[in-house]
Protein backbone atom coordinates (compact mmCIF):
# COMPACT_ATOMS: atom_id res chain seq x y z
CA UNK A 1 0.00 0.00 0.00
CA UNK A 2 1.18 3.50 -0.88
CA UNK A 3 0.41 6.48 1.31
CA UNK A 4 -1.48 9.27 -0.45
CA UNK A 5 -2.20 12.82 0.65
CA UNK A 6 -4.51 15.16 -1.24
CA UNK A 7 -4.32 18.93 -1.19
CA UNK A 8 -5.56 21.94 -3.13
CA UNK A 9 -9.23 21.85 -2.25
CA UNK A 10 -11.14 24.93 -1.24
CA UNK A 11 -14.02 27.24 -1.96
CA UNK A 12 -14.43 28.65 -5.45
CA UNK A 13 -17.10 30.42 -7.45
CA UNK A 14 -18.96 28.59 -10.20
CA UNK A 15 -16.98 28.87 -13.40
CA UNK A 16 -13.72 29.07 -11.53
CA UNK A 17 -10.77 26.71 -11.45
CA UNK A 18 -8.94 24.64 -8.90
CA UNK A 19 -6.02 22.24 -9.07
CA UNK A 20 -5.88 19.27 -6.75
CA UNK A 21 -2.64 17.50 -5.95
CA UNK A 22 -2.02 14.02 -4.62
CA UNK A 23 1.38 13.24 -3.18
CA UNK A 24 2.42 9.62 -2.83
CA UNK A 25 5.01 8.02 -0.61
CA UNK A 26 6.04 4.68 0.84
CA UNK A 27 6.27 2.68 -2.41
CA UNK A 28 7.13 3.06 -6.05
CA UNK A 29 4.62 5.65 -7.21
CA UNK A 30 5.19 5.09 -10.92
CA UNK A 31 3.98 1.48 -10.63
CA UNK A 32 0.39 2.56 -10.04
CA UNK A 33 -2.51 3.67 -12.10
CA UNK A 34 -3.83 6.73 -10.29
CA UNK A 35 -7.40 7.83 -9.98
CA UNK A 36 -9.56 10.57 -8.58
CA UNK A 37 -12.93 9.89 -7.01
CA UNK A 38 -15.40 12.13 -5.26
CA UNK A 39 -18.08 11.62 -2.68
CA UNK A 40 -20.99 13.58 -1.27
CA UNK A 41 -22.41 12.58 2.13
CA UNK A 42 -25.08 9.92 1.72
CA UNK A 43 -24.03 9.00 -1.81
CA UNK A 44 -21.74 6.41 -3.34
CA UNK A 45 -18.18 7.30 -4.16
CA UNK A 46 -18.03 8.37 -7.81
CA UNK A 47 -15.26 7.89 -10.33
CA UNK A 48 -13.91 11.15 -11.72
CA UNK A 49 -10.69 10.52 -13.63
CA UNK A 50 -7.72 8.17 -13.88
CA UNK A 51 -4.33 8.00 -15.54
CA UNK A 52 -2.16 5.01 -16.36
CA UNK A 53 1.33 4.47 -14.96
CA UNK A 54 2.98 5.48 -18.23
CA UNK A 55 0.63 8.43 -18.83
CA UNK A 56 -0.53 6.85 -22.10
CA UNK A 57 -4.14 6.37 -21.04
CA UNK A 58 -6.56 8.70 -19.32
CA UNK A 59 -10.15 8.15 -18.29
CA UNK A 60 -12.90 10.57 -17.35
CA UNK A 61 -16.45 10.32 -16.25
CA UNK A 62 -18.80 11.98 -18.73
CA UNK A 63 -19.78 14.82 -16.44
CA UNK A 64 -16.23 16.21 -16.26
CA UNK A 65 -15.00 15.62 -19.81
CA UNK A 66 -13.74 18.84 -21.33
CA UNK A 67 -13.52 20.52 -17.93
CA UNK A 68 -11.14 18.39 -15.86
CA UNK A 69 -7.67 17.18 -16.75
CA UNK A 70 -5.72 14.52 -14.91
CA UNK A 71 -1.94 14.48 -15.10
CA UNK A 72 1.00 13.06 -13.20
CA UNK A 73 4.62 13.79 -12.55
CA UNK A 74 6.27 10.55 -11.54
CA UNK A 75 9.53 12.30 -10.70
CA UNK A 76 7.62 14.14 -7.98
CA UNK A 77 5.36 11.23 -7.01
CA UNK A 78 2.40 13.50 -7.62
CA UNK A 79 -0.90 13.30 -9.49
CA UNK A 80 -2.92 16.38 -10.35
CA UNK A 81 -6.50 17.11 -11.19
CA UNK A 82 -6.99 20.42 -12.95
CA UNK A 83 -10.62 21.43 -12.63
CA UNK A 84 -11.97 24.22 -14.82
CA UNK A 85 -15.45 25.60 -15.35
CA UNK A 86 -16.47 24.30 -11.96
CA UNK A 87 -20.13 23.78 -11.21
CA UNK A 88 -21.96 23.55 -7.88
CA UNK A 89 -22.56 19.85 -8.55
CA UNK A 90 -18.80 19.33 -8.46
CA UNK A 91 -18.92 20.01 -4.73
CA UNK A 92 -17.64 16.93 -2.92
CA UNK A 93 -14.74 15.45 -1.05
CA UNK A 94 -12.18 14.42 -3.63
CA UNK A 95 -10.07 11.33 -3.04
CA UNK A 96 -6.89 10.20 -4.68
CA UNK A 97 -6.37 6.46 -5.13
CA UNK A 98 -3.74 4.02 -6.42
CA UNK A 99 -4.32 0.81 -8.37
CA UNK A 100 -2.03 -1.95 -9.64
CA UNK A 101 -4.48 -3.62 -12.04
CA UNK A 102 -7.99 -3.57 -13.41
CA UNK A 103 -10.45 -1.05 -14.79
CA UNK A 104 -9.67 2.26 -13.06
CA UNK A 105 -13.30 3.34 -13.36
CA UNK A 106 -14.12 0.75 -10.70
CA UNK A 107 -13.29 1.94 -7.20
CA UNK A 108 -12.82 -1.65 -6.05
CA UNK A 109 -9.66 -1.82 -8.15
CA UNK A 110 -7.90 0.72 -5.95
CA UNK A 111 -5.94 -0.54 -2.99
CA UNK A 112 -4.72 2.75 -1.53
CA UNK A 113 -6.71 5.88 -0.75
CA UNK A 114 -5.95 9.33 0.53
CA UNK A 115 -7.93 11.10 3.23
CA UNK A 116 -9.64 13.45 0.80
CA UNK A 117 -9.78 17.17 0.17
CA UNK A 118 -12.95 19.23 0.20
CA UNK A 119 -14.00 21.10 -2.92
CA UNK A 120 -16.89 23.51 -2.60
CA UNK A 121 -18.27 25.39 -5.58
CA UNK A 122 -20.60 28.27 -4.82
CA UNK A 123 -23.07 29.93 -7.16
Amino acid sequence: QVQLVESGGGLVQAGGSLRLSCAGSGRTFSSYTMGWFRQVPGKEREFVAAISWNIVSTYYTDSVKGRFTISRDNSKNTVYLQMNSLKPEDTAVYYCAASTAGDPRDSRVFSSWGQGTQVTVSS
